[in-house]
């Protein structure tokens, strides 16, 4: 069945003098991230606060199972908490996201800001609360250029629909078909998509399926999304949302000269549904920080992505 927006736990826009807080619930962020990170939020007139495990280092993640999964379920279960941002991706959302404090996140309509491997959380918050999330976080300054920067306040702190356009010299623009289709915008991360499924994935139908990723092979690309479309998964969705490969292409065992474009091109567009290549929504430069768990409406045939705000 269809999700109506009204059914969209949204939370009020942050203004200042609001809190937030920091958790790490992947990899361990460096202290310059954290700093960077701190300084945005204090520009947007916010309080700013961190979580006692977020610099803990266990293995490639930040602190054990157990003490990530406490910061990021103190910060759901703090009504005062305006809004939950991580401190980065990494490794290890995957391995708490079946154990979040769903009931208070849902009372407390928790806003999630982060990506890359926070689309796991993304997801859960989603598929268990219907509470809609920033994919996009104000990260080390090599990532948070001026286009981050703006798009990252406008999400945040405006009620306003966001507009995003297709950029030419993005190499998965070439993947861009025609078609204009409304739905739920749902997705990110394309690896935490594909690791969502069959425990963690909401249903994707009726919705826009958004993809980008970073440090993939071509076989990985080919083998998730083959995975996804032979489990059923994306059988119903309307359209997808393309964002950026970075350093995703062949290695050396590689033969052939297919580019992780030809990949996606040969999966996506036998769906038969729209789709739209070239946003700026990913690890690369430019990107810009986007809702996602709200309405969409994907414009193949003007270059445009425009989604409803995350908050009211």
């Amino acid at each position: 069945m269809p999700v109506s927006p009204d059914d969209i736990l949204r939370r009020p826009r942050l203004q200042p003098g609001d809190r937030v807080r920091l958790v790490s619930p992947a990899s361990t962020p460096s202290s310059a991230a954290v700093r960077h990170a701190t300084s945005v939020l204090h520009g947007l007139g916010l309080e700013v606060e961190c979580g006692q495990h977020v610099f803990d280092d266990y293995g490639y993640m930040a602190g054990t199972d157990e003490q990530r999964l406490q910061d990021l379920n103190d910060a759901l279960r703090d009504p005062g908490v305006a809004a939950v941002v991580a401190t980065r991706g990494g490794k290890g959302a995957y391995r708490i996201a079946d154990r979040l404090d769903l009931a208070a996140a849902r009372a407390n309509r928790s806003l999630l800001i982060g990506f890359s491997d926070i689309t796991v959380l993304h997801l859960a918050l989603w598929r268990a609360c219907r509470l809609p999330g920033i994919h996009g976080a104000p990260w080390g300054a090599d990532e948070f250029g001026p286009e981050m920067a703006g798009s990252f306040r406008r999400a945040v702190t405006s009620g306003e629909s966001i507009e995003i356009r297709s950029l030419g010299e993005e190499p998965t623009a070439e993947l861009t078909t025609t078609g204009r289709v409304s739905g739920i915008l749902l997705g990110g991360n394309q690896d935490m998509v594909a690791t969502s499924a069959g425990w963690n994935l909401p249903s994707l139908d009726g919705a826009i399926l958004l993809l980008e990723a970073f440090g993939m092979r071509l076989g990985h690309i080919d083998r998730q999304l083959t995975m996804l479309t032979n489990a059923g998964l994306l059988r119903r969705v309307v359209g997808v949302a393309v964002g950026q490969y970075t350093d995703c292409g062949p290695d050396a065992t590689t033969q052939g000269d297919w580019t992780a474009v030809d990949v996606l091109r040969d999966r996506l567009h036998r769906l038969g549904v729209p789709v739209l290549g070239g946003l700026p929504i990913g690890h690369g430069r430019p990107a810009t920080a986007v809702p996602v768990g709200t309405l969409a409406t994907l414009d193949a045939d003007v270059g445009t992505l425009t989604v409803a705000s995350a908050v009211s």
